[in-house]
């Protein structure tokens, strides 16, 4: 299909962009790969695109005490082989080069597919599992969002309409495990499950469990009073609402979950 008539501009600068987010119905446009298809659909119908993908200020990957800071415009091909990401959280890195196909990795940014809101987010779900923070621009200026507050709802995060994604800091954590389950090659996860020891305690995260990448906390509490991995993992469908689509039922999802999160937890 094509997509319905908007005006474009290209920003220079993220306070550029930011003032023209606050014209009615606009939306930014970083590697395109979220946001064309809905266009293609009609299911968005901004009234301007504002284009950031040449903003070079906001692609990086670099050390920031004991937290590496990843810039919302690095794409997923330079995570993948970034050799700061690689020794301080293999796991970003790891997770970054299996998302899509080549072409999707040379132009997909981890600030779009974050921003996306997608509930079987790959990156979405290690970022949360990761305890990574968020931090956002606007017309007041800065301000850090916890990971456990980014995702709001399917398709929406704690962004304002005048906000943007500028950084994601994550702990430096040494390895950790993310096994998904998928009905084609490259697809989108039916169930994610990340697996990390983060701050002494391991930390589970769920992709396609609900409407948002969620934590298994039945399971992290499990794990801490000492139960094994295959116990710990009969709760991990626990507090979750898996939906029931062409992918599989719910109660799929909820045995999937349990199987990898067993899996995972086994080969952490």
């Amino acid at each position: 299909m094509i997509p319905p008539a908007f005006e474009y501009a290209r920003a220079s600068s993220v306070d550029e962009a930011i003032e023209l987010l606050g014209r009615e119905d606009a939306k930014l446009l970083a590697g395109g790969h979220s946001l064309i298809p809905l266009l293609r659909l009609r299911f968005a119908r901004p009234s301007l695109l504002v284009d950031i993908g040449r903003l070079e200020e906001l692609r990086y990957v670099r050390e920031d005490g004991d937290r590496i800071a990843i810039g919302a415009l690095s794409r997923h091909c330079d995570l993948a082989g970034d050799p700061v990401l690689t020794k301080g959280a293999p796991l970003v890195a790891h997770v970054a080069g299996e998302v899509g196909d080549p072409q999707v990795r040379h132009r997909g940014t981890i600030g779009g597919s974050v921003s996306h809101g997608d509930p079987a987010s790959d990156l979405g779900t290690i970022l949360l599992t990761l305890d990574a923070d968020f931090v956002a621009r606007g017309p007041d200026g800065e301000r850090t969002i916890p990971g456990a507050e980014f995702f709001t709802g399917p398709f929406e995060t704690a962004l304002g309409q005048q906000e943007i994604l500028t950084e994601m800091r994550v702990p430096k954590v040494a390895g950790g495990v993310y096994l998904k389950h998928v009905r084609r090659a490259q697809d989108w996860a039916t169930v994610g499950v990340a697996a990390a020891r983060v701050n002494g305690g391991v930390n589970i995260g769920l992709a396609g469990m609900g409407g948002t990448p969620l934590r298994a906390g039945a399971v992290e509490q499990a794990l801490a009073g000492g139960a094994s991995p295959a116990d710990a993992a009969a709760h991990a469908a626990q507090g979750a609402e898996p939906p029931t689509d062409v992918s599989g039922s719910a109660e799929y999802r909820a045995h999937l979950a349990q199987v990898l999160t067993r899996q995972a937890l086994e080969q952490l």
